[in-house]
């Protein structure tokens, strides 16, 4: 039921906008993919090649070795479900899953039992009778998943099809999603701008800029060790503090901090930190002082003025009770490997990029 899928040397362009710029990706049988990147990065476009909708200009789409670029969309054994569920409104649940099964001719009763057996594997046995408007967003886009899956497709494509729902639906449906790809072990690809939900379910992310791949790798490679600025910066929040390297080093809030990967000409520089890894110390005599302190559950994220700018830290809840709007404390940096950047600001003080959606 599985199947690799590649990508290779893919190349969209409409009109003047490039949205596959040479993209190569492989993803192995049974795997779940992320695409992930902002709008226009050409991660739905890529999508798009795999299901048929969409005709690459260069470049080619493969499955378990097969061209594909150039078979009708019928005939490629994908399953889509699209962000805004299409679910037929003159049919009910049933028959909405039951529909392709209709249209390969496959005997009535045989096609019901099969809807009702995929309405019972994503949660609705007992809505089967309802119609589209009688369902909750989360509910349609069940029925949409079990309908995708009716085929018994070797290829699963997934084009945000939470982004319409709230988000404890969001949540609710992303982890079941993740269940159920597990258990029918299906090749999965799923586009997203949302990093949580990429990190969260995915094998592997891809990250996608401007019909470009920044990185592919598991989501903990992507958040602790992202290739490029763009990466660091799209997938999850970072600090920009004003550097100064030297050789292999870089010095940043009075700490010297070794340098991972390339180091620009300018040894004045855009320290890439995230806030988990600034430590807030209780310091009378501190050079820093905390601005504002926001609840985030089980930690607290702190906004803490040092000398001539700002910095965000994020705190254990247990230990923010003691570091309110206005205390004195000391900053110090997680002694690790850093990614640093040319400079985007022309003031030597440290500034915040604000949290990437």
């Amino acid at each position: 039921m599985t199947a690799s899928v590649e990508f290779r040397a893919l190349r969209r362009v409409f009109g003047k906008t490039v949205a596959l710029d040479g993209l190569d990706l492989i993803i192995a049988p049974g795997e779940f993919v992320a695409l992930l990147g902002p709008s226009g990065c050409g991660k739905t476009t890529a999508l798009r090649c795999v299901a048929g909708f969409e005709r690459p200009d260069s470049g080619a789409v493969l499955v378990d070795g097969r061209d594909i670029t150039n078979v009708p969309a019928n005939k490629r054994d994908a399953g889509m479900v699209f962000q805004s569920y299409s679910l037929f409104p003159n049919l009910n649940a049933r028959d909405n899953v039951a529909f392709g099964l209709r249209v390969r001719k496959v005997p009535a009763v045989v096609r019901h039992a099969k809807a009702d057996e995929l309405l019972e594997l994503v949660g609705l046995p007992q809505h089967a009778d309802r119609y589209p408007h009688q369902l909750s967003g989360g509910q349609q886009q069940r029925v949409a998943l079990a309908r995708a899956l009716a085929l018994e497709p070797r290829v699963l494509l997934l084009d945000e099809p939470l982004s319409a729902l709230d988000a404890k639906v969001r949540v609710a449906l992303r982890e079941e999603i993740r269940r159920l790809q597990l258990d029918l072990g299906i090749t999965t690809i799923f586009v997203t701008h949302d990093q949580e939900e990429a990190l969260s379910v995915a094998d592997r992310v891809a990250v996608l800029r401007e019909g470009r791949l920044e990185q592919v790798g598991s989501p903990a490679e992507v958040y602790d060790r992202p290739a490029t600025p763009f990466v660091a910066e799209f997938v999850g929040t970072m600090n920009h503090l004003a550097g100064q390297v030297t050789g292999d080093q870089v010095s940043v809030l009075g700490q010297l901090l070794p340098v991972d990967g390339k180091v620009p000409a300018d040894p004045s520089v855009d320290v890439l930190i995230r806030p988990e890894a600034v430590r807030v110390d209780l310091d009378e005599d501190g050079g820093a002082e905390v601005v504002t302190a926001s609840f985030r559950g089980a930690s607290v994220r702190l906004r803490v003025a040092v000398a001539g700018g700002e910095v965000l830290a994020d705190v254990p809840g247990h230990e923010a009770a003691s570091l309110g709007p206005g205390t004195r404390v000391a900053v110090r940096l997680v002694e690790r490997p850093v990614l640093v950047a040319a400079r985007t600001v022309t003031v030597p003080a440290p500034v915040v990029v604000a949290d990437a959606v």
